[in-house]
C-alpha cells in the first residue's frame, strides 16, 4: 500500500511538473537573413543548439520571467527576458549580429571570405586613411596587385588589367566610369560615397560566377540600412560632405543621405603648368528601405553628380633630361577648356523571402550620362638646352633651341548615354548547401559625337600627317591645302541589348576532418549591337568558373585554395570605338583562362595576431583589344588583334605591428606583355613590375587620443607612349618610378571608445580635427609624356608630365 502512495505522489508530482511548462519555438538568422547552425542557446537549466537549418525547440519554466541567451564562437551573445503561459508556445526569431575581429583597414569576418579570396574593407576606417582622392579607392591602391600613378584619379588597374577591366557594384547594381574623362584631374568624385558604405568586398581575380563578365576584379559595395538618427559631417580644404540618416513611419522605412563636394584647384595650381582653373565637383546620394513586412522588403538607390572643370592654362615650365645633358620645355597658352559631366542613376529593389530556404529579388535601374568636353588651347613652345655651366652668369637659362613651334588643339565632344536593365535573381539555401541563379536584361542607348583636331606648327610651318604625303618639308616648299596633323570627326548612334544569366552551387563540408569550401557555376552573355548605318551584330559567350579552398586540421592556422576558370569581357561602348572614332560592331569579346592559387597563414608574433596572405596568379588572354593610354583616357583599336599574358605574385602581412592598431605590408610582382598583329611580344601600358604598398598606424603612448596613418606607395615605371601615328613597338621606354607618401595626423577629441567630460563635447558621439600632407617628401612623379618634336631632326622627344607635389590640408570630422 506504501509502495502504491509513493507511485502515486510521484505521478502526481510529474504532471504538476509537465503543465508548469511551455515551449520556445524558432529560427535563428544572422544580419544576412542566413540560417546559424550551432548557436546554443540556454534558459537555466535548460538548454538546446541550433541545426543546420537554424531550427531549434525549448521546454521552459512557465508563468515565471525567463531570460534567453543566445551564444555562438562567431557572433554577439543576444539575451531577451520573457514570460510564457502554460502550455504555451513562443515563437522566437533573432537576428545575430557577427562578431568582427577588426583590423582597422580589413575586417575579417569568417573564413568563408577567405576562402573565395576576398578581402573586406573597415568602412568606418575608409575616411582616415590620407590620400588625394579618399575614399575605397584609396585603400584598394596600398595592395598587392592593385596600381595606379595618378593620385588625382580614383580608377586602378588589377593585375595588368586597364581602368576598364574592373567591375564595381554598389547594392548588387553595377556603376560605370565616365566615358569623356581623360586626365585625373577632370575626374572628380568617385561614384562610391564612403560615409554611406556599410560593407566592402574586393577579389583581385578568380572571382565567382555569380559576379559579372570582366576581366579583372570585382568591387562589391553595400550601403547600410540606418538604425538610429544621426549626422556627420567632413570638412577640409579640398570640400565637404555631410550624411544624415535615419527611421521613419515607425521604423518600417530607413533613410540614408549623403552630399558631397570636391575642389581639386589645391592639387592643380601646385603642377608645373600655371592655370586658372575651378574644378568643382559635387554629388548627392540617396537610399530607402522600406520594410513592408517581415518577408517583402524594398529598396531605393538614387544618385545625381555634376562636374564641372573650367581650365585655363597660362604657362608652363618643365625641366628635364640628365645632369650632363639638361633640357628645358617652355610653353606659352592661349585658350582655355570647359567640361561638364552630368549623372543621374535610379534603382528600384524589391526583395522577398519566400520561405526559410528562398530568397528572391527583383532589380530595375536607369543609368543617364551626358558629357561634354569642349576646349580651345593654343600652345607656343620653346625646346632648349639649358645651360649647366655653374660658374656662368646665366647659369639654368634655355642657349639653344633645339624646337620651336606651337600646336593648337580643338575639340567639340558630347556623348549621351542612357543605360536600363531588369535582374532577377534567387537564391536558395539548405543546410550547407546553396544555388545562386541570376537572369538580366540590359538596353543601352548611345548618342555620340566625336570631333577632334590638332595642327602643329614647327618654325613657321605646318606638320601634316606623317606617310600621308611626299614632301621634305621645311627644306622644299610644298603646295598643298593645310590639314591637321590629327583629324577625328565622327557621330554614332548605337544601342546594345544584353542577355545574361547564371548559376552556381556553393557548398562547405569536411574531408576527414578538414574543412572544405568550394562553388562552381556557369555564366552566359549574349548582345546584340545595332546603329544607324552600320550592320547588326549578333553574339553570345559562356563562361566555367569555379572555387576550391581547404583548411587543413593542422595546429597551424592556414587555408589554401585555388580558384579559375573562363573570365570574359564582351565590348562595352568604348571598346568598339576604334582611334579615329568609327565604330565596329563585330568586335569580339576579349577572352581569358585564368588560375590563382592562394595561401591564408595566421599566427602569433611578439604575442600579437598577424596574418600572411600570398597569391600566385597566371591569366592567358585571347581576342585582346589592343589600346593606348593617355592619364586616364583609354583609346581601343577594336580589331581583337593580339594575344597576351599576364603572371606575377602577391603578398600582404597585416597585423599589429604596433599594439592595438593594425597595419600592413604589400608587395607585388606582375609581367604582362602582348602580341599586336603578330610581330612580337611587347610591354602593355599596364606592365608596372614591382610594387611595394604600406599602411602603417600609430599613436602616441601617452596620449592615444593622437591618431597617425601613413600611406606609402612605390611603383616601378610603366611604358610611356607613343607619339601619334608611331609604332609603339619602337617606343618602349619606361616612366620613371612612382614614389609617394602621405601622411595624416589627428586628435580625437571624443568617439565611440573616448567619452570627454567636456560639456560641449558631450553634444557630439564623434569629433576629431587634424592635418595631411600629401606627397610628404615633394617628389616628382610623372604619368604621361608630351611629345615634343625637334624640327632638325624630326626626333621626338618625350616631355614628362609631372603629378602634384607636397601639398598641405586640414580636416575636420564630426558626427552628432
Amino acid at each position: 500500500m506504501k509502495n502504491i502512495i509513493t507511485l502515486l505522489l510521484f505521478f502526481l508530482f510529474s504532471t504538476f511538473l509537465i503543465a508548469q511548462t511551455a515551449t520556445i519555438k524558432g529560427v535563428v538568422k544572422n544580419e544576412q537573413k542566413t540560417p546559424i547552425e550551432g548557436v546554443a542557446i540556454h534558459v537555466k537549466n535548460f538548454g538546446t543548439t541550433t541545426n543546420a537549418d537554424g531550427e531549434f525547440t525549448l521546454k521552459v519554466p512557465a508563468s515565471q520571467k525567463i531570460t534567453i541567451t543566445l551564444s555562438h564562437v562567431s557572433y554577439e551573445s543576444f539575451q531577451k527576458t520573457i514570460t510564457i503561459p502554460n502550455n504555451k508556445t513562443y515563437r522566437f526569431y533573432p537576428i545575430l549580429k557577427s562578431k568582427i575581429e577588426k583590423i582597422e583597414e580589413v575586417t575579417v569576418i569568417d573564413k568563408k571570405k577567405e576562402a573565395q579570396g576576398i578581402i573586406t574593407v573597415n568602412p568606418s576606417d575608409i575616411t582616415k586613411i590620407p590620400g588625394a582622392n579618399q575614399g575605397v579607392e584609396n585603400i584598394l591602391m596600398t595592395l598587392a596587385g592593385v596600381n595606379n600613378n595618378n593620385e588625382l584619379s580614383t580608377q586602378y588597374n588589377v593585375r595588368g588589367g586597364n581602368f576598364d577591366e574592373n567591375l564595381v557594384y554598389v547594392n548588387g547594381i553595377e556603376v560605370y566610369r565616365p566615358f569623356l574623362v581623360r586626365s585625373g584631374q577632370q575626374e572628380g568624385l568617385s561614384f562610391v560615397n564612403g560615409n554611406l558604405v556599410e560593407n566592402v568586398k574586393f577579389s583581385a581575380g578568380g572571382f565567382q560566377a555569380k559576379y559579372g563578365d570582366k576581366l579583372s576584379s570585382v568591387l562589391d559595395i553595400t550601403y547600410r540600412t540606418p538604425k538610429e538618427f544621426a549626422t556627420r559631417i567632413n570638412a577640409s580644404l579640398l570640400g565637404a560632405s555631410a550624411t544624415v540618416e535615419g527611421l521613419l513611419l515607425k521604423n518600417k522605412l530607413s533613410a540614408l543621405l549623403g552630399v558631397r563636394y570636391r575642389n581639386n584647384s589645391l592639387f592643380i595650381n601646385s603642377k608645373d603648368i600655371q592655370t586658372n582653373s575651378n574644378p568643382n565637383f559635387t554629388d548627392a546620394q540617396l537610399f530607402l528601405s522600406y520594410l513592408v513586412n517581415p518577408k517583402l522588403k524594398i529598396d531605393f538607390l538614387g544618385n545625381f553628380s555634376l562636374n564641372n572643370y573650367n581650365y585655363t592654362p597660362n604657362t608652363r615650365r618643365t625641366k628635364f633630361g640628365t645632369i650632363t645633358n639638361p633640357l628645358e620645355l617652355i610653353v606659352y597658352y592661349n585658350g582655355k577648356e570647359a567640361d561638364s559631366f552630368k549623372t543621374t542613376f535610379g534603382a528600384l529593389k524589391g526583395s522577398y523571402i519566400v520561405n526559410k530556404n528562398l530568397n528572391i529579388s527583383l532589380t530595375t535601374s536607369t543609368y543617364h550620362t551626358i558629357e561634354e568636353e569642349y576646349y580651345d588651347i593654343l600652345a607656343s613652345y620653346n625646346l632648349g638646352e639649358v645651360n649647366s655651366d655653374f660658374g656662368s652668369s646665366n647659369f639654368g637659362d634655355v642657349t639653344f633651341s633645339e624646337g620651336i613651334g606651337s600646336q593648337l588643339n580643338h575639340a567639340r565632344n558630347d556623348i549621351d548615354a542612357l543605360i536600363s536593365n531588369a535582374q532577377l535573381k534567387a537564391t536558395y539555401k539548405k543546410g550547407k548547401h546553396q544555388i545562386d541563379v541570376g537572369l538580366k536584361y540590359q538596353n543601352e542607348d548611345i548618342k555620340d559625337r566625336m570631333k577632334e583636331w590638332e595642327i602643329i606648327d614647327s618654325v613657321g610651318f605646318s606638320v601634316r600627317p606623317p606617310n600621308q604625303f611626299s614632301n621634305n618639308q621645311p627644306y622644299e616648299p610644298f603646295t598643298g591645302e593645310i590639314v591637321p596633323f590629327q583629324n577625328i570627326s565622327n557621330k554614332n548612334h548605337v544601342t546594345i541589348d544584353r542577355l545574361v544569366w547564371f548559376a552556381q552551387y556553393s557548398t562547405t563540408t569536411f574531408w576527414k576532418a578538414n574543412k572544405v569550401w568550394y562553388n562552381l557555376g556557369v555564366r552566359s552573355h549574349n548582345w546584340n549591337v545595332n546603329g544607324e548605318n552600320l550592320p547588326t551584330s549578333n553574339q553570345i559567350i559562356y563562361s566555367i568558373r569555379g572555387q576550391f579552398a581547404i583548411k587543413p586540421d593542422w595546429q597551424k592556422d592556414m587555408l589554401f585554395r585555388i580558384a579559375g576558370g573562363m573570365y570574359n569581357q564582351p565590348p562595352f561602348y568604348k571598346e568598339l570605338r576604334d582611334f579615329d572614332g568609327n565604330v565596329i560592331p563585330s568586335v569580339k569579346a576579349q577572352k581569358s583562362v585564368q588560375l590563382v592559387l592562394g595561401h591564408d597563414y595566421s599566427f602569433k608574433l611578439w604575442k600579437r595576431p598577424f596574418k600572411l596572405i600570398s597569391e600566385i596568379y597566371y591569366k592567358n588572354l585571347a581576342d585582346v583589344n589592343a589600346y593606348t593610354v593617355d592619364n586616364v583616357k583609354i583609346r581601343y583599336k577594336a580589331d581583337n588583334n593580339a594575344t597576351a599574358y599576364a603572371t606575377g605574385i602577391d603578398v600582404r602581412l597585416n597585423g599589429e605591428f604596433v599594439p592595438g592598431t593594425q597595419s600592413w605590408i604589400s608587395i607585388g610582382y606582375l609581367k604582362t606583355e602582348e602580341n599586336y598583329n603578330h610581330l612580337g611580344y611587347i610591354s602593355r601600358p599596364t606592365d608596372q613590375r614591382f610594387k611595394f604598398g604600406m599602411l602603417f598606424q600609430d599613436y602616441v603612448p601617452n596620449i592615444p587620443n593622437i591618431k597617425m596613418y601613413l600611406n606609402l606607395v612605390f611603383n616601378t615605371g610603366v611604358p610611356g607612349g607613343s607619339p601619334s601615328y608611331a609604332n609603339s613597338y619602337d617606343y618602349q621606354n619606361r616612366l620613371n618610378a612612382y614614389k609617394r607618401a602621405d601622411i595624416g595626423i589627428s586628435y580625437v577629441f571624443t568617439d565611440e571608445n573616448y567619452k570627454s567630460n567636456s560639456t560641449f563635447l558631450k553634444n557630439f558621439k564623434e569629433f576629431s580635427m587634424g592635418v595631411e600632407i600629401f606627397n610628404m617628401f615633394d617628389i616628382q612623379n610623372s604619368i604621361t609624356n608630351t611629345w615634343v618634336r625637334d624640327v632638325y631632326s624630326k626626333q621626338f622627344y618625350g616631355i614628362p608630365n609631372y603629378m602634384t607635389q607636397r601639398i598641405f590640408n586640414i580636416k575636420m570630422d564630426i558626427k552628432f
